[in-house]
Formats: C-alpha cells, structure tokens, sequence
C-alpha cells in the first residue's frame, strides 16, 4: 500500500497511541463538573476537531464564564496523570519493525506538547524507531502545520517521498499543505464518515498498512 516511500510522518495520539477511551473519560468528566452531556465514543468522534478550541465550544464549554485556558489545561492535567495507562493500537510494534526493517524512514509530528510527547515515547519504549520527534511548545493543540514544514525544512526530506499517517482531518489538511501523500484511520479520534469527507485513503486498522 506504500510502497515506493521513502519516510513515514506518524501521527501520535489515536494513530499508534490507543488513547481514546481515555480521552472520552476525561472530557466527561469535564462536562459532568459543569453540568453539561456527556458524550459517547460515537458522538466524540463525530464533533472532536482542531483546533480544540472549537471542538470545546461545540460541546457546550462558554468561554464568556471561563477562558479556553481554564478547561485546557484541566484537559492536560488530568490525561497526563493517566497516559501512562494506554496501549499502542494493536500491531504498532509489528509495523515500526517493519518499516525500519525495509529501511524507510520514520517521524512523528504530533499536537502533544513536546516534553508529554517525549515521556510518552520512552514509557512506551519505541523512541528508538523515529529518526525525529516533533511536538508543540504548548498545551492548546492548535496546528502542526509549522512543524511539518521545519521537520521536512530541517532534515532536506523530499515531500513527495514521504506519506503523513494520521487520524483526523487535520493529519489530511497538514499532509496537503506539506505535499505528502496521506493515509488516514479510521479507529482514532474521528469517525470513517469525517475522515473519507476529505477524499484521503481511509483504512480501518494499521495492518491494512502492509497488504
């Protein structure tokens, strides 16, 4: 399904880190502190979005009562005491073998704060399989965009050589303006019927990858 690439733009959160029950958990937990519904895995992966600040307010935060600094980085507070908990999706370790194996290159280039991203990568041992970890400055998750740029900028990658595997929309909107090919999945933060809106290839589980 790839063949023919030269490097591999992982995506990190919902793409090789299982964190989505632990998402919904704590979003919830959110709402219910101010008495607004709860959502089920469904529903989150059909209104979750970047920037999260819109996702925020369509799940009913009011940004009149409290700023967007108040609910994020309770978000980031309470993932980042239970990350630690999640598991790769099944079959990571078999595909980041492999990749490196064949000799393609690999990345991550993701929304998480660089020094969580970092400690998330060592607990989960495979910071040995990326040639470059690219993480935001901060914790509100606005784009990857400026990054993507820089890693490719920084390294002398080929775009063209180079296919970003994500779990949202935003993976396909980065990958078009970076000039990567874009393979998206479907079991991550956003639902198969958002993620085939945007006319990328959608599979629904990392194995689909390789044959």
């Amino acid at each position: 399904m790839i063949d023919r690439i030269g490097g591999i733009i992982w995506d990190w959160n919902g793409t090789l880190l299982n964190d989505i029950d632990l998402c919904v958990q704590t979003i919830n937990g959110m709402l219910q502190k101010r008495n607004l519904q709860r959502l089920s895995v469904d529903k989150y992966r059909e209104v979750f979005s970047f920037p999260v600040k819109d996702y925020y307010q369509k799940i009913g935060f009011d940004f009149i009562a409290e700023p967007f600094e108040i609910p994020a980085l309770e978000f980031i507070d309470s993932y980042n005491g239970s990350v630690k908990n999640c598991k790769l999706h099944e079959s990571t370790l078999t595909l980041l073998n492999y990749f490196q194996s064949v000799g393609i290159r690999q990345f991550i280039l993701s929304a998480m704060k660089q020094d969580a991203l970092d400690q998330c990568l060592e607990q989960q041992n495979i910071s040995h399989y990326f040639e470059h970890v690219s993480g935001l400055d901060n914790h509100y998750a606005a784009s990857k965009l400026e990054n993507g740029q820089q890693l490719i900028a920084e390294l002398n990658l080929n775009a063209n050589e180079l296919v970003l595997i994500g779990d949202t929309v935003h993976d396909f909107e980065v990958a078009t303006e970076l000039g990567c090919q874009c393979v998206l999945i479907a079991n991550g933060h956003q639902s198969r019927q958002i993620l085939e809106s945007t006319g990328a290839l959608v599979i629904d589980e990392l194995m689909q990858l390789i044959g």
